[in-house]
């Protein structure tokens, strides 16, 4: 499913509210360390970490309008366009990787693993994984629409969007399948807005890659 084209059109619109857990990654990550923001947009998180001392920063996004939005935002970023489903990466090259709010907008679940063993991939044994993305919903207007689409897509919680965009919310016990291959550090449950201004239930996530013998 290919969505390029939406995130494009609306990449200087687009605010992404969804709050970085600062004080928590900074328990487990230093910032000399090798970060790696897939589907970083406009490169706001990556910004925040910049502005908290962290340098060795990079972002991938495949909407080059968001890669350009951030450019020219943030110009001491490396942010770069990647349209392959891989990490353009050697293995074991970074000691951290995050994703906010990209599983949403990759609703296949053979998508959403191929993207976390990817991840796996380029992560260093024992580097952190911090993921951030929205659960199911539980009120009239979600319950709605998730049994509307549940049909067209065969996944629980997808749905449409009028302005042309299809998006997932999940169950915690998908995430927790998601990320099996990673020793849980922290799981936290909260609510966050969307970049519709609606709430949403979500979770912020960080696991350690396990030790590979």
């Amino acid at each position: 499913m290919n969505q390029e084209k939406y995130w494009d059109k609306v990449a200087e619109e687009k605010e992404f509210p969804t709050p970085f857990k600062m004080e928590v990654f900074e328990r487990y990550v230093f910032k000399n360390m090798k970060i790696l923001d897939v589907g970083c947009g406009y490169g706001r998180t990556l910004n925040e970490l910049y502005n908290n001392g962290f340098s060795n920063l990079t972002g991938l996004d495949y909407s080059q309008s968001m890669i350009d939005r951030g450019l020219k935002l943030y110009p001491h970023l490396n942010l770069i366009i990647n349209n392959a489903d891989d990490i353009p990466s050697p293995d074991n090259a970074f000691d951290s990787v995050i994703l906010i709010g990209v599983l949403t907008s990759n609703v296949e679940t053979k998508t959403q693993e191929n993207l976390i063993s990817e991840i796996s991939r380029v992560l260093k044994n024992n580097g952190i994984f911090y993921l951030a993305d929205f659960l199911i919903n539980m009120d009239k207007r979600n319950l709605k629409r998730y049994q509307k689409y549940e049909n067209k897509y065969g996944i629980y919680g997808v749905f449409e969007l009028p302005e042309g965009v299809v998006l997932r919310h999940h169950t915690e016990n998908h995430i927790l399948k998601l990320t099996k291959d990673f020793t849980n550090l922290v799981f936290e449950k909260t609510v966050y807005k969307t970049m519709n201004a609606h709430k949403s239930n979500g979770f912020f996530y960080m696991g350690k890659k396990q030790q590979l013998y």
